[in-house]
């Protein structure tokens, strides 16, 4: 067996030639040292280091756009030639094994050291398979589920190159207003925490120098999901405490499941922007969770601390590398200032070898230096790329994300004859079906909700179609909605015309099938709004058809969570797609058919209007907290005059086909010891018509804390499947970890004292029982 040892030779040109004596075995274990542990390429590392030059080792911490995708103002040109001068460390967003082959080709054929580049890639929900976004994802509650999705994502895309993603994204956010949440996991740290290591686990698998397995990147470090105002890169300002226990927990689930990488965020954090925060990138990432990985910037981030406040580019290059940034997305902020701080003595040779050493130790991680075109299979897109097999799972992922938020008189699920009515702006739009970021979809080839409901029908139910409206009154505003590629061609006949139209098919119809809501860009980044509703003119388009006293079934298309309290009051039958993928129009027939029972729960609270917002269901209590359950209005108590305090529909809420009851909740004893275990349990029954699946929840309470503690808090979930008519036991655990919390001082501690646990099927559960946590 050969051992990984890298002899480095320097020949008279000044070129060296890398003798790999390798096996990848030997590598495997070599991916996933903590940064206390020695680095076990530090040989290698160090004997490439020596040979560089000061301006080689800058252009390892430059990443440039290729140009091919951007999303920024920024441009780099003369890529070709930056690389063959050794001043480019990697690449994103370039697409195609082809492109990626030759660009590599000139870094380790033509630069002077042979360093080969890194790519990556936003590859969010999938590649060119594309599965629903996250917040839609995240719906599942189904880990192994979400897990494969990753596994699935990077064998597309290192099939086509790509050897790095940007994700998962793992930032908390209560704020519907901010357009990111959709590519997120909702409010709960311990959901998203489940999902993060799930994410980073089937991206990097246990082996980086496969050829289909990528670094992962988690992001956007750190709490990028609270800006003030829901508006996107703004001010974000809390305690360290809320820090600790609502927002860092994602983050640091990443970091311990052995993520490759991390990304800064725009925003601030205690005054100082991420990108320049030394105690966030280092004394917290590196020094207390033991971050052995690279950090990168966010697109510009560098640059955009000079309209912070916090210098010119000279400066806040420095600040950003002395704080532990490694790579520069797009600035070129670190390539093109630092020469000149070195020689002033801002900054020192230790600090940018600090860095080079972090990126070339990623390229040992994922073999780049045993075969730098391992990727660059030209056989393997047609083999592993948008593949049947892989658009079938996409199928079951998307309706296995869906959300029932409400089924009166049990509408659905629809028979699969007579006359059907799909109405709306979003019933045969492509391109708008995977949603924002998916950057490497082939719109044009996703499944709209005509195609699908007419493939699944087949000749058994006619279906009609009928626009009915645009996506908004507002000719410019929806141009804005509609950017990248997600264009809905914008019906030029009359408002009344469109109408007209929509009320004749749906006169001829049984049912209709009203395809509402945001188009794909109406969320995403730079996509706040302050008005949570469907646009205007799609509520006037569901009235008139509910008008016609026709059952009206509203398929909504979301990317956050909506105020839909008139929508919920007045149809009948409410199902939340989000943005299902490229499969979408098949899953989507798949629910509104019954052939997939919706599961799907709910991983953000939807308000009853925007005055509510942020608002999430693991609030703390206040000294005055309502006296009812029935929130009715009390003066002198934390309520609203004109709402009730309760959202529309909370987290975890989601309906199903069938009837799901709850029995037999017990608890294994009434106190527990420090090193003990709690069991739980409850007996879950499906009585109702169809077999089905059901999300069973446990949350706690705290009841008294040295600091306040929550109303109540997920602790753990269990997705089952039961039967029609079947009962299941679910058990579930419960030790000292799980009550730990950060205190003031922000020790990591469990109290003893008098808690509650909660099963249920959604965070409004009252299914109680009480323990002691002894001393």
């Amino acid at each position: 067996m050969k051992t990984l040892s890298t002899t480095l030779k320097a020949i008279a040109t000044g070129v060296f030639v890398v003798s790999l004596l390798s096996c990848e075995q030997e590598a495997k274990t070599k991916n996933s040292f903590n940064a206390s542990q020695k680095n076990p390429f530090e040989f290698q590392v160090d004997s490439v280091l020596g040979l560089m030059t000061l301006e080689e080792k800058l252009g390892q911490l430059n990443l440039p756009s290729s140009g091919d995708i951007t999303t920024g103002q920024a441009q780099s040109s003369n890529i070709a030639q930056k690389i063959e001068q050794g001043q480019v460390g990697g690449l994103f967003n370039i697409k195609s094994v082809e492109k990626i082959r030759e660009v590599q080709r000139i870094a380790v054929e033509k630069s002077r050291l042979k360093i080969p580049l890194i790519f990556g890639m936003d590859v969010i929900h999938g590649y060119e398979t594309t599965f629903p976004i996250p917040l839609g994802l995240s719906a599942s509650w189904d880990m192994d589920m979400i897990k494969k999705t990753a596994q699935m994502a990077a064998q597309e895309a290192t099939a086509d190159g790509i050897n790095w993603t940007f994700s998962p994204m793992v930032d908390i956010s209560r704020d519907p207003r901010w357009g990111r949440v959709s590519e997120g996991n909702g409010e709960d740290p311990y959901l998203a925490s489940e999902i993060a290591k799930a994410m980073v686990e089937g991206y990097q698998g246990d082996d980086l120098t496969s050829n289909n397995t990528m670094m992962a990147c988690v992001k956007h470090f750190a709490l990028y999901g609270a800006p003030e105002a829901g508006r996107d890169y703004n001010t974000v300002d809390m305690s360290h405490i809320r820090m600790y226990n609502e927002y860092f927990p994602p983050y640091k689930a990443a970091v311990d499941a052995g993520v490759g990488s991390v990304m800064a965020s725009f925003n601030e954090v205690d005054g100082i922007p991420a990108t320049g925060n030394k105690w966030l990138m280092t004394d917290l990432l590196r020094h207390d969770w033991g971050f052995n990985g690279f950090v990168v910037t966010d697109y510009t981030g560098i640059p955009e601390m000079i309209d912070h406040g916090m210098g010119n580019l000279q400066q806040v290059s420095a600040l950003a590398l002395k704080a532990g940034i490694d790579m520069d997305m797009v600035g070129e902020g670190l390539s093109g200032t630092l020469k000149k701080s070195l020689d002033e003595g801002k900054v020192s040779m230790e600090d940018i070898d600090t860095a080079v050493k972090r990126i070339l130790t990623a390229k040992f991680k994922l073999g780049l230096f045993d075969d730098p075109y391992k990727y660059c299979d030209l056989e393997r897109p047609k083999k592993d790329v948008f593949t049947n097999q892989n658009r079938a799972f996409a199928r079951k992922v998307s309706a296995e994300s869906m959300v029932l938020l409400k089924n009166d008189n049990n509408v659905l699920p629809l028979k699969k004859s007579g006359t059907i009515a799909l109405i709306g702006p979003l019933a045969n739009t492509a391109v708008n079906m995977a949603g924002t970021w998916s950057v490497a979809t082939k719109q044009d080839k996703s499944n709209p909700v005509l195609e699908g409901l007419k493939t699944v029908v087949g000749d058994q139910a006619n279906i009609l179609y009928a626009k009915g409206s645009n996506v908004d009154y507002d000719v410019d505003y929806e141009k804005r909605i509609t950017m990248f590629g997600k264009e809905i061609p914008r019906d030029n006949r009359s408002d009344k015309e469109l109408l007209n139209e929509a009320l004749a098919v749906a006169a001829k119809a049984d049912v209709i099938v009203a395809a509402i809501g945001e188009s794909a860009e109406l969320s995403g980044e730079s996509s706040s709004v302050t008005n949570l509703q469907i646009p205007q003119v799609q509520r006037d388009l569901l009235d008139a058809l509910l008008q016609t006293g026709k059952p009206v079934v509203m398929v909504l298309f979301t990317g956050r969570p909506l105020a839909i309290v008139e929508e919920n009051e007045k149809v009948p039958a409410i199902l939340n797609v989000w943005f299902p993928g490229s499969e979408a129009g098949l899953a989507i027939s798949d629910v509104l058919f019954g052939d997939v029972n919706p599961s799907g729960k709910l991983t953000a609270t939807f308000p009853m209007n925007v005055g509510q917002v942020p608002i999430f269901y693991n609030h703390k209590n206040t000294g005055r907290p309502l006296s009812n359950k029935e929130g009715k209005f009390e003066k002198f108590r934390s309520n609203y005059l004109d709402v009730r305090n309760e959202p529309l529909y909370p987290f975890g809420y989601g309906l199903s086909y069938t009837k799901f009851d709850y029995s037999n909740f017990n608890i294994s004893a009434t106190s527990l010891a420090m090193d003990g275990t709690l069991n739980v349990s409850v007996d879950v029954t499906n009585s109702g018509d169809y077999d089905g699946k059901e999300v069973v929840q446990l949350y706690i309470r705290d009841l008294v804390g040295s600091v306040t503690r929550p109303v109540k808090e997920l602790k753990g979930f269990q997705k089952i499947e039961l039967k029609k008519g079947e009962t299941k036991t679910v058990n579930f655990k419960l030790t000292v970890e799980d009550l730990k919390f950060y205190n003031s001082d922000l020790d990591f501690v469990a109290e003893p004292g008098t808690f509650q646990v909660f099963v249920g099927t959604d965070s409004t559960t009252e299914m109680m029982k009480e323990f002691e946590l002894a001393k």
